[in-house]
């Protein structure tokens, strides 16, 4: 993790950055807010920015939105200053650090705010077999596309992959193609020139030249405008990128990994996405099995996520009941290894005593106990379907259809508008608010969530505010 450091505090936020050096992070430090702007935008990258609270932190955060670099901030004070926390986080930073600094308190922060994990859990075969195979390809530069529905844990991989290439001294740098609007993504990949457009009050470094010597990720990469496809293909090919109102080409030397939750193939057929692209991303290829087909890794998977956030929220690690593990073993889990996350930490919540049971298992939608048919349980989805749900079906009916005994009659008089709204609200809420995991979750581009959220709340309906991972993105 890259922490960068602004202020002084009498010289309390360099011994927390000697901290955090220990926990191993990098750490770089300048004395204000314009040698923090510099140094962004020459591309010295960070995952995180300890703020003095004595500087304008609303300045910082304000400076960040308006070049779009996206960068969470805690600001840092002496002691309990309650005032200044209060002002800094309104401002918009993520928290506030007290000083002089905890080495437990650091390192629950840079956890929280900016948590990177670079090894896999699992116990299934199925995602044994696929990591042997990952360890094989590792070490080479050749481009990588991780496949898999949402929530299985693509990025993850992403970042298991770089760990263990020859470049993991060497930053790794992630772009989500789906969060960053379309005339927005380019000038974050390829970074842009002063005066090269409205808004471009210096030259900015972008996502290529921060990732060199290191690997860029470009996640959800079919969500990608095929015009910047052809500018891809040749910053892939030719090893050098323009930037945007830029007049020389700049050499990059990176490893690329893409990911996508949707069928390639297919959108090379309808025209979606570029075939010669296609062919120079698909080196190799790692196929990420849906949760519900590696019931192995259920169990070791919530016992990792039920002690994780028991930490985080300072309680005792609990145990897992049979009868809870049961519950999760049969559901279907449409979102994954992210839903099951999202379910652990709400049964750490409502948990009673020093163990889980079923009682605090609340599943998608708010039910308690296995939401899979017995036959689902047993072997998985119909083939073809959305995760199980009945061919044709849009994601999430199976749940309506399963609370009304298996038929779809409480629907009948209800308009197809009023059900497709009523499911997306209820998935937004599930998601806390999160824009991306919502989309991912639906099916669906953050795009067009977006427009579904405005007209709602044109509407007069009252939409879910966003997540704390969506902060970068517009609102709604």
């Amino acid at each position: 993790m890259r922490l960068l450091i602004v202020g002084s505090l009498n010289g309390h936020i360099a011994t927390a950055g000697k901290l955090a050096l220990a926990r191993g992070a990098k750490v770089a430090h300048v004395d204000d807010i314009e040698a923090a702007l510099v140094a962004l935008r020459a591309g010295q990258g960070a995952d995180l920015l300890l703020l003095d609270i004595n500087l304008d932190v609303e300045r910082m955060i304000r400076s960040l939105e308006s070049e779009r670099i996206s960068l969470p901030v805690v600001a840092c004070g002496i002691g309990n200053n309650t005032e200044g926390a209060v002002r800094a986080i309104k401002a918009g930073a993520k928290e506030y650090l007290p000083l002089p600094p905890d080495a437990e308190l650091i390192a629950a922060v840079l956890a929280a705010v900016a948590e990177e994990s670079a090894s896999l859990i699992c116990r299934d075969p199925v995602m044994k077999e696929l990591i042997a195979l990952a360890d094989q390809v590792a070490p080479s530069s050749a481009s990588v596309l991780i496949t898999g529905e949402s929530g299985t844990g693509k990025e993850v991989m992403a970042r298991y992959l770089h760990a263990r290439s020859k470049r993991s001294r060497k930053s790794f740098i992630s772009v989500n193609c789906a969060a960053i609007p379309e005339n927005l993504l380019e000038s974050e990949l390829f970074g842009h020139e002063k005066g090269a457009f409205t808004g471009a009050v210096a030259r900015r470094i972008g996502k290529f030249e921060e990732a060199n010597g290191g690997t860029l990720l470009l996640d959800e990469i079919s969500e990608m405008h095929p015009r910047l496809q052809a500018k891809l293909l040749r910053a892939i090919q030719e090893r050098e990128i323009d930037r945007v109102g830029g007049t020389q080409p700049v050499k990059v030397d990176f490893r690329l990994i893409a990911t996508s939750n949707r069928d390639l193939e297919e959108e090379v057929r309808r025209g979606n996405f570029r075939e010669d692209l296609y062919f120079r991303l698909n080196v190799v290829t790692l196929h990420l099995p849906p949760l519900r087909s590696r019931p192995g890794d259920i169990p070791v998977l919530a016992e990792h996520f039920a002690a994780k956030y028991a930490e985080a929220n300072g309680l005792p690690k609990p145990r897992l009941s049979e009868e809870a593990l049961e519950i999760l073993r049969a559901h279907h889990w449409r979102g994954n290894v992210r839903e099951l996350e999202n379910t652990m930490h709400r049964a750490v919540l409502l948990q009673q005593g020093a163990e889980i049971g079923p009682e605090a298992i609340q599943l998608i939608g708010g039910r308690t106990g296995p939401a899979g048919t017995e036959a689902e349980a047993q072997h998985g989805p119909v083939p073809g379907t959305a995760s199980g749900s009945a061919p044709g079906s849009a994601p999430g009916t199976r749940d309506a259809e399963s609370s009304a005994g298996g038929s779809t009659a409480h629907l009948v008089g209800r308009t197809v508008a009023e059900v497709e709204r009523e499911l997306i609200i209820d998935t937004l809420n599930h998601c806390l608010g999160n824009r991306t995991h919502a989309a991912n979750i639906l099916g669906i581009s953050i795009r067009t969530l977006r427009n579904k959220l405005k007209q709602y709340s044109e509407e007069g309906l009252i939409v879910p505010n966003r997540g704390p991972a969506d902060h970068h993105q517009p609102s709604l």
